[in-house]
């Protein structure tokens, strides 16, 4: 990740530093929060890091370990920009923040990056809430190769897809919730939804995000539901799915030059066959 005015922070060597702690927080929805533990609002490389005097990390560890580590964040919770509802509906789970250090008293000078990395699963304690960091080492437990598949390992509109997802994708009013299903107000395309994705419109709940795991009829079966649901009706945004078989790719997206699988591969199955078997 590239911060603006972060390099070689020089002025930490000084035998006297005037530090503070900044924040560069990214959603996934694409909102950004920059806060600083300063007493007022720190401008660095033409950002506005605003004052958020209790937000302070209680402790970070670095070393060359690929496993994530725990930070506790205390007293962040009482800044405007990080509400605790966000955190219960889970807005901040998957956020990229970079953690710096600047100089307040000479705010151009270089910030040094003190951690970085993805958080994940946020849980609030008291006025503050403890998080996992997962740092960028994490990626070399990922698997570097292509494993074949009998199914296709795109994602639908994605750019190995290629689908245009516009006409897979319309608003549609929720009329009611029974457990995991909710219920449409508006016709629906049949047998068309599982493995799609729905995303709330109206507040508490707008941004969020939920994949549907099955459809029947204008009830679909949602993976799951947010904290706090909105007051019915209300307003969603849903999208058609895949199933990820070649057929499916032929005859509904007429894609099959791009179905990313090997359908006809033999199987294990095959493989493990003996004479006589």
């Amino acid at each position: 990740m590239t911060v603006p005015g972060v390099s070689g922070a020089h002025w930490l060597a000084e035998p006297l530093v005037t530090a503070a702690w900044c924040w560069r927080l990214v959603r996934r929805d694409g909102v950004v929060v920059l806060l600083t533990s300063h007493d007022r609002d720190l401008v660095v490389g033409g950002n506005v890091y605003r004052a958020a005097p209790g937000m302070r990390p209680s402790q970070i560890e670095q070393n060359n370990r690929i496993e994530s580590h725990s930070i506790d964040l205390s007293g962040a919770i009482s800044t405007a920009a990080i509400r605790a509802a966000d955190i219960e509906a889970g807005r901040w789970d998957g956020a990229a923040l970079t953690v710096m250090l600047a100089n307040w008293e000479a705010p151009d000078a270089a910030m040094q990056v003190v951690a970085e990395g993805r958080l994940g699963t946020l849980v609030q304690r008291g006025p503050g809430f403890s998080v996992e960091l997962t740092g960028p080492l994490e990626g070399l437990n990922a698997a570097v190769g292509v494993l074949t598949s009998p199914t296709c390992r795109a994602a639908l509109g994605d750019p190995d897809c290629r689908v245009a997802l516009a006409p897979l994708t319309r608003s549609v009013r929720i009329i009611a919730v029974d457990g995991a299903w909710v219920v449409v107000g508006d016709a629906i395309a049949a047998d068309r939804h599982a493995f799609g994705r729905l995303r709330w419109l109206d507040d508490p709940a707008a941004g969020l995000e939920t994949a549907i795991a099955e459809q029947d009829g204008a009830r679909l079966m949602l993976a799951d539901l947010p904290a706090v649901l909105p007051a019915l009706p209300a307003r969603a945004e849903i999208r058609q799915g895949c199933d990820k078989r070649l057929d499916t790719c032929a005859s509904r997206f007429a894609n099959a030059a791009n179905f990313r699988g090997e359908a006809h591969l033999p199987g294990f199955d095959l493989l493990m066959r003996y004479p006589g078997g």
